[in-house]
Formats: structure tokens, sequence, C-alpha cells
């Protein structure tokens, strides 16, 4: 039997939720899969895909907002509303967060803020 993803909070350092149910996709598969298949993410809903800094957006159904991060979890880098058949990269990255469209607006996230992780 397969586990489940682990599922977590992402908050910013002055304690503002960015992403309250974050699925964390750190093998292999799960960061080749990432929102494949899915339809749409729900608010509050995101992925959060280490090691990596980039993303393609080929076969995907629906736009997303991605958040590029370093090491320490530092936003590098924000991508507003990819559609499908798009690529995103940041220098340096080492993670990125993808939200529901709208969603990095709507939360304030900016180049520089840092974020943690804590349980869900």
């Amino acid at each position: 039997m397969r586990e489940k993803a682990p599922v977590v909070r992402l908050v910013r350092a002055d304690a503002t939720v960015v992403c309250e149910r974050c699925i964390v996709a750190a093998t292999p598969l799960r960061r080749i899969k990432g929102l494949l298949g899915r339809s749409a993410l729900e608010e509050g809903e995101g992925l959060l895909i280490r090691p990596t800094s980039s993303i393609h957006m080929f076969f995907m159904r629906f736009p997303i907002d991605a958040v590029f991060l370093d090491r320490e979890l530092v936003v590098k880098k924000v991508v507003r509303d990819l559609d499908p058949w798009r690529i995103a990269f940041a220098r340096g990255a080492k993670a990125v967060v993808e939200l529901r469209a709208g969603e990095a607006v709507r939360r304030a996230v900016a180049i520089g803020d840092r974020l943690r992780l804590e349980d869900a």
C-alpha cells in the first residue's frame, strides 16, 4: 500500500498563512505527477515540490500561481497565472509551491518573504 504524501501548512514569518493544505511532493514519482490529472486546486490547497528549480504545465487543465523558494524557504520569484503548456523557472530556487491562480496576489506573497512549514 502506498504511503500518503505529507500535508503541511505554509506560513509567512508574520504568521500569515500562505497555504492551508500543502501536499509535499518530495519523491521522484510525486514530483513527476505533480498536479497532472487534477481539474483544479481548491482554495487553500497547494503542492510543494522539492527539490526543483523549474516546473512545466504540459497537459495541465488550469492555470496556477508558482512561488519559487530558496533553500531557506525565502521567496525568490512569483509567477502569477501560469497557463497550461508553459514553463517557469527561477535560478537558485530549491522548491516551488503551486497555488490556485490568484492566490499569490490574494495572500500578498512577495519576493523576499520568509516562509516556514507547520503541521497541517
